[in-house]
């Protein structure tokens, strides 16, 4: 599954929004990952997510692949739309 997404917190990704981005990804089984332009990151990994240098109004690209990715989706789009902090 594949949604394109804008992020909506005032800092991106950066730090604390992607630190509670990867908690909340971890809590499931699906390969999770983020594309912002021609960069892809492991939605796992806090390293990873942070290399995609995401700002506010950045439109990034949410893949899940696995048997709760519609959980993921579900739980993980509202996420990087509000403001994660």
């Amino acid at each position: 599954m594949e949604r394109t997404v804008t992020l909506g917190s005032k800092s991106g990704l950066h730090a604390r929004p992607a630190a509670v981005f990867v908690q909340n990804a971890k809590g499931f089984q699906s390969q999770i990952t983020l594309s912002k332009n021609d960069k892809t990151a492991n939605g796992k990994s806090i390293l990873s997510v942070l290399t995609l240098g995401a700002e506010q109004g950045d439109q990034v690209v949410l893949k899940v692949d696995g048997d709760d990715a519609q959980f993921a989706i579900d739980k993980l789009v509202p996420l990087l739309e509000g403001d994660l902090g």
